[in-house]
This record gives C-alpha cells, structure tokens and sequence, in this order.
C-alpha cells in the first residue's frame, strides 16, 4: 500500500504519540504500508519540527526529527512530481497531491480540511487518520 502522509499528521503523531497519528506512525514503523514522499514534503517535515516554538513546547530534539527522517526514508519511496498542482485551496498543500498523483497512491491522510475536502483526488481517496487505520 502506497501513502503519502501530510506534515500535520506526522507531527501530530511525533509529539502525542497515544493518538491516531501516533497510531499511523506506529504501523509506518511496522511496515504495514509505504510511505511516499518528495523533497518538498521532508523538508516541510524538518523546517516544522525545528522551529523552536515546537522544541521548545514540546521538548523535540533534534534526534527526535532525524529519527522521523530516517523511519520515512527506511519506510518510504522518494518520488519526483512531474506535473504542478494548484488544485488545492491552500497553495501550501498542493505538494501532497502532486506526491500522491506522482507516485501513484493508493491514499492520502490528512488532518487538515483543505485536503479532507477534496477526497477523492483524482480517485485517491484522501482519509483522516482514523480512517485510514480503519483500512490498514
């Protein structure tokens, strides 16, 4: 099962991990699905979790990121969108559409409205993370 999985998601799971984001980042780890991901998307990941409102809030290190970096690139499959997507309300998360369109998902998880609202994308279904778990 191919995946891409938005910054928020990912975060979420990162700093409360007994939730259903902790849960997704729990079954990545677990390899029960591939996660798919563009430069854009890790680097999101890193610039969001080294701002220091988030180290300091909740305490992340810089171990903390680098292990999520290496879990999604142990995990995952790096794809390079061929095709810009601007269908999206929120310009900021046109980039994971265009890593689902260019790797050929199987789905999206969002927490955020602006892509929960558009599911399906181009016949990607687009879950939440309680949703998806209910798949996996």
């Amino acid at each position: 099962m191919r995946v891409v999985i938005d910054t928020s998601v990912l975060v979420s799971g990162l700093i409360r991990p007994q939730g259903p984001p902790g849960e997704v980042l729990r079954a990545l780890r677990d390899g029960r699905f591939t996660i798919l991901y563009s430069h854009e998307t890790l680097m999101e990941i890193v610039v969001v979790l080294g701002r220091d409102f988030f180290r300091r809030k909740y305490q992340v290190q810089v171990d903390d990121i680098s292990t999520l970096v290496s879990l999604i690139r142990l995990r995952g499959e790096a794809v390079v969108p061929a095709q810009k997507v601007t269908d999206c309300r929120d310009p900021k998360d046109n980039k994971f559409l265009e890593a689902a369109v260019a790797g050929d998902a199987d789905y999206l998880v969002s927490g955020d409205d602006d892509l929960l609202s558009m599911n399906p994308y181009r016949s990607i279904p687009v879950l939440s993370p309680v949703e998806f778990l209910e798949v996996i």
